[in-house]
């Protein structure tokens, strides 16, 4: 074996023979035997030389199509569906000059069957699985923060928590790493089952069951029944961590074979003490004696990070160490991001970056906050940002996008949401702004409720954003505080794009 082939040897995630052995299928080899792969795609577009590209079939796309632009991009390894083998056998056996290919019976089964075995490498890995109706990504940073005190830690990236993105994630292991902190969504019947199977979690959080879906698995006790199953393979050694005050709490410790640990303020009140709700600030308390700063606003966030906490306790990190994780966590773009906008002829840019750079605005100049937590909403989390609004002093502005997925329940809970809005708004210092046709529902309620202050978008499109922004926003009171909340499909971040043009004008 020459060097060079050697060197891909070491590298290889897994060999043909184990990625022949956990598929099921059968291998049509290149001729040169350069079976070796280090990266797994299902892009083709971002294959490199040395990937595993698995071709996915979608509703209106069949991922086949691209395994010659695959394999002249350099992919040592292919999944072919075995019907789109026979179909095309005389093509395969050609490209086979350039690749090797895996034959199996279904791809993405075959992708997360890889996944599994992979994971299986890593026995000594403390494997931490994540999963809830809200709240996860943000627990799961959380999580990662802390456990960074003390282990090199592997996790999630971005929102590859499906049930291709999981493996995906997994395959980003390596020798080195001691602690995997892997998020588990979901959107269909099981699939906390399949993902749970691939990464078979020592540790397991779940964050609330709420109606996240609900339009796809019909009601809350569904959703719990398919969220618990996170802890099938919790061994008798292992941790399942539950929010204390879900009435779903009870239901969720069921038959779990390892300890349960409650997630809350009561719970938790013998070491978590002193707590100081600091509305868009953040949250302060104290962790046996030691004083944290959370810089994430929201009481739904403070309890996402006393997950953290009761992991980093169990993990044997110091309460130190656990406060170092939870002030050093980072914002994510869209989750719980605060931004500060001074709009007006001598200050240009964010109110931070002014300060920075040690620039003073004009007392003409007009001040905006922003809460930017647009990147999901269901309506549990859109119901924890308006709690967090009450607690807001002067002007408000809600920023209220369509929650998507909610199927039949769609109508009946953005009216519910609209009442929440209504309340709110009775203050005469809160302006209402709904985006998008399933907003409609709440509209009614607002309207019928007398609140006046409100606008309605059922558009979401370039213009549609532009006139909230250049009516709505820009034209809003000095020091008014700004929620943007919905689904990610609305793109309600595109309005503090706007707003920042507006300031740079």
């Amino acid at each position: 074996m020459n060097k060079a082939m050697e060197m891909k040897s070491q590298c290889t995630l897994l060999t043909i023979d184990e990625l022949q052995k956990a598929t099921g299928g059968f291998v049509i080899h290149c001729r040169n035997g350069n079976a070796g792969f280090d990266s797994v795609v299902t892009d083709s577009r971002n294959v490199v030389s040395g990937s595993l590209f698995v071709p996915l079939i979608g509703e209106f796309q069949d991922g086949h199509r691209y395994i010659p632009q695959a394999v002249e991009k350099g992919a040592s390894v292919v999944f072919v569906a075995e019907e789109d083998f026979f179909k095309n056998k005389e093509k395969y056996e050609q490209l086979a000059e350039k690749t090797t290919f895996v034959v199996v019976k279904n791809t993405l089964k075959a992708l997360q069957a890889a996944a599994r075995a992979y994971v299986e490498k890593f026995p000594a890995l403390i494997k931490v699985g994540i999963t809830g109706s809200s709240g996860k990504t943000t627990t799961k940073e959380l999580c990662v923060s802390v456990l960074k005190q003390k282990y090199k830690v592997v996790y999630t990236q971005g929102n590859l928590n499906s049930e291709t993105g999981l493996p995906l994630s997994v395959f980003k292991i390596t020798a080195g790493d001691e602690a995997g902190i892997f998020e588990m969504g979901m959107n269909h019947k099981n699939e906390i089952g399949d993902l749970v199977e691939i990464l078979k979690p020592k540790y397991a959080v779940i964050t609330n069951i709420g109606t996240a879906h609900i339009g796809l698995l019909g009601s809350r006790e569904n959703i719990a029944e398919e969220k618990r199953k996170i802890f099938n393979y919790i061994p008798e050694d292992g941790y399942a961590f539950i929010p204390e005050a879900d009435d779903f709490a009870d239901y969720l410790k069921e038959n779990v074979k390892g300890t349960t640990v409650l997630v809350g303020k009561e719970t938790q009140s013998d070491e978590i003490k002193n707590i100081q709700n600091l509305g868009i600030e953040g949250t302060l308390f104290e962790y046996k004696g030691e004083k944290i700063n959370l810089k994430l606003p929201g009481t739904y966030n403070f309890l996402n990070a006393l997950s953290a906490v009761q992991l980093g306790k169990i993990l044997g990190l110091t309460p130190c160490e656990i406060k170092n994780g939870i002030e050093s966590v980072p914002v994510l773009d869209g989750r719980s991001q605060i931004l500060h906008f001074v709009l007006g002829g001598k200050v240009s840019v964010c109110a931070d970056k002014c300060a920075d750079d040690g620039k003073k605005s004009s007392s003409t100049d007009k001040k905006l906050t922003v809460l930017q937590d647009c990147y999901n909403a269901n309506p549990d989390s859109i119901e924890k940002a308006l709690s967090l609004c009450e607690s807001v002093t002067g002007f408000k502005c809600l920023v209220l996008g369509d929650m998507l997925e909610l199927g039949e329940k769609s109508e009946e809970e953005h009216a519910r949401i609209g009442k929440l809005a209504a309340k709110l708004a009775s203050d005469g210092k809160t302006k209402l702004v709904f985006v998008g046709g399933e907003m409609k529902a709440a509209v009614k309620v607002v309207e019928e409720s007398g609140i006046k202050n409100v606008v309605y978008s059922p558009e979401y499109d370039e213009n549609a954003i532009r006139k909230i922004v250049d009516e709505d926003i820009v034209t809003l009171p000095s020091e008014t505080f700004v929620l943007l909340k919905g689904s990610h499909g609305i793109g309600l971040e595109r309005i503090c794009r706007k707003i920042q043009e507006a300031c740079n004008e």
